[in-house]
Formats: structure tokens, sequence, C-alpha cells
């Protein structure tokens, strides 16, 4: 008697049938396009990491001061190069934000401009 087999569970693998996912072309490429660029992919977060990018520069900027203190010049270099990263992404986002809003100001001002004179098209109107 063999009790080691279990014929009443599932089997947790699939089959074979069902790796049609899998299949290759002769060039070990995926058929659809192992590279293809995907226009419907949309990050839920672009640009965003765990943590602030000022943090993240207060982060390497210690670590390149351990690493120096600790003699090694190259990975304090290594830490260094990455808090500039995070400043050239912090330094960009206030640029953006700050164009974003003179863009806003710029709107308002010509929605305004727009009202205004609509308003006093109509009390020409109604003057003559």
């Amino acid at each position: 008697m063999n009790n080691f087999k279990n014929n009443h569970r599932r089997n947790r693998y699939k089959s074979n049938g069902d790796r049609s996912f899998r299949k290759r072309n002769g060039n070990g490429h995926k058929i659809n396009g192992e590279f293809n660029n995907n226009l419907d992919f949309i990050r839920k977060n672009p640009g965003r990491n765990n943590q602030n990018a000022s943090k993240l520069i207060d982060k390497y900027n210690d670590l390149a001061k351990e690493a120096i203190s600790n003699g090694d010049k190259i990975l304090s270099e290594n830490y260094l190069q990455h808090a500039d990263h995070f400043a050239r992404i912090l330094q960009s986002r206030e640029v953006a934000r700050e164009a974003n809003f003179n863009s806003s100001l710029t709107e308002e001002t010509t929605s305004e401009n727009v009202k205004q004179s609509e308003i006093n098209a109509e009390k020409r109107l109604i003057d003559k």
C-alpha cells in the first residue's frame, strides 16, 4: 500500500500546456517582443522614493563622512555622487513647482483679463 501518494490534492504546479507565455522564437526572444514599449504602462508614483529626497541627501552625506573617516575615499566619493543626484532631483522639483505656480498665476490673470474685457464690451453695448 502506498501511503505517500496524495491523489486527492490539487497539483501545485502548472502543466506544460499552461506555459504558453514562455514560448520563444528561434532567437531566444519572446514572440511578442521582449523589449517592446508598452504605452499603457503607468507607474503609480513616478519619481518617488521610499524616503524624502532631502532626507536621502543627508543620509548619503553622513555615509560619505563616515567612509572618509574610515579612510575609504572611493566609497566616500560614491556616496557624495548619490547625494548630488538627489540634490539635482530636489532642485528640478522646485523649478517645476515654481514653473507650475507661475503658469497658474498667468492663467488666472489671463482669465480675469478676459472676463474684464467681456464686461467692458457688454457695458459698451448697453451704453449704445
